[in-house]
């Protein structure tokens, strides 16, 4: 976890083995006073993280532009969209690595600018690439860290490492990319940080270790830890989080629970057919606002130009809708917003032997909340297509 200290001599955020900085982490809990999760106004429990109209240009390039969000004590908050998107702007602003353009941002009531020094002793911060000191050892590099934390973590590290299964006497340069990943987790978790901010914390651990990490994360929640879960690995999301907001273009265009979201957004429906009507279902479908993402026997039917689709099954790409030769059925699929009942009757006169409407995943509800008649498609990664995240 990067490194960031700011006592009455040095304020920096760097990466191990950059001159003038710590091994990568973030300061925990000292034995001096430390941040309590109380508004310094009015006593009463604040938010964990508090932004209103937050925004960061950098120029005339935007970086994030009236960001607005909630987080609330104890939760985990899900951060999402695809690499560029502002996450990682936001998550620096908050930690104070980066300035403000305008707007507030606060940490469990404290400015994020003017109380840095308090908020740090109670942050772990996870970024998406770690850097360390490659001459040291794990456990030298964690006792290092522990030593700007001014309480004793060695047990913890211990206990952490055991689950992680990391061997703490291995030099960092000798580390593959997901060892390294653990040490930066185990550096964030030692100190009981009372607010975990994670960015794309995942990238590099394999599948079992990835179990364990979330293990982890849903112990913190239970002893009162805040997780800020930062990823474009929407199953991820979907696994762990109560809440999520999604973030396009440096703006946030929806704040919801995970359950919220994926009930209001849009429903996932199948519909069964004869294949002999397959040309009047497609102008159907085509025809009925709110359809998105059609696709008939598992080949994507995009045409919302009006054009025509011919007895055969072909789209106007020319690509052959597959045909059931052993079967007189063709199945329908697409995503929908809107009442159902609309959908259902314009298929009125039509043979449907099944109609299913469910939830979609998360996946489905990001691409209908991030696609464009521009773009046609959002730049954003499932889980079977996981790969190292870029700086955002």
């Amino acid at each position: 976890m990067t490194a960031i200290r700011d006592d009455a001599t040095t304020t920096d955020a760097v990466a191990g083995g950059t001159s003038g900085g710590t091994p990568n982490g973030t300061p925990a809990r000292s034995s001096q006073p430390g941040l309590s999760p109380t508004s310094k106004s009015s006593g009463l429990q604040a938010p964990a993280i508090s932004t209103s109209h937050l925004t960061k240009r950098y120029g005339k390039a935007r970086g994030i532009e009236d960001v607005n969000l909630t987080v609330l004590p104890g939760e985990i908050f899900g951060f999402i969209g695809p690499n560029g998107a502002g996450k990682s702007t936001t998550i620096r602003t908050l930690l104070g690595l980066i300035h403000k353009t305008s707007g507030e941002a606060s940490i469990f009531g404290w400015d994020c600018e003017k109380d840095r020094t308090r908020i740090l002793q109670q942050v772990g911060y996870l970024p998406s690439e770690v850097f360390y000191y490659d001459g040291m050892r794990a456990r030298d590099l964690l006792s290092y860290a522990a030593s700007f934390y001014r309480v004793d973590c060695t047990a913890r590290i211990r206990e952490l490492a055991a689950k992680l299964n990391l061997n703490l006497d291995q030099k960092v340069e000798d580390m593959s990319l997901g060892n390294r990943k653990k040490v930066g987790i185990v550096q964030g978790l030692m100190h009981s940080p009372s607010l975990i901010i994670l960015d794309e914390p995942t990238s590099g651990l394999d599948p079992l270790v990835q179990r364990v990490f979330f293990d982890l994360m849903l112990e913190e929640r239970s002893r009162g830890a805040t997780i800020l879960f930062s990823s474009h690995i929407l199953s991820e999301v979907q696994r762990i989080c109560d809440r999520v907001a999604i973030i396009r273009e440096g703006r946030i265009i929806a704040t919801q629970s995970v359950a919220d979201l994926r009930r209001s957004a849009v429903k996932r429906v199948t519909v069964e057919f004869l294949r002999t009507d397959i040309e009047e279902v497609t102008h159907a479908f085509l025809t009925v606002p709110g359809v998105r993402s059609l696709s008939i026997d598992g080949h994507d039917i995009d045409d919302r130009d009006g054009t025509d689709h011919d007895v055969a099954g072909r789209d106007v790409a020319g690509r052959n809708v597959a045909k059931h030769t052993a079967d007189r059925l063709s199945t329908a699929s697409l995503l929908y917003e809107g009442d159902c009942n609309t959908l259902i009757s314009a298929l009125a006169g039509m043979t449907l032997t099944d109609v299913e409407i469910a939830e979609p995943t998360l996946e489905e509800v990001f691409m209908h909340y991030y696609q464009t008649p521009e773009s046609g498609s959002a730049s954003v990664q499932s889980d079977s297509a996981q790969s190292k995240a870029t700086a955002r």
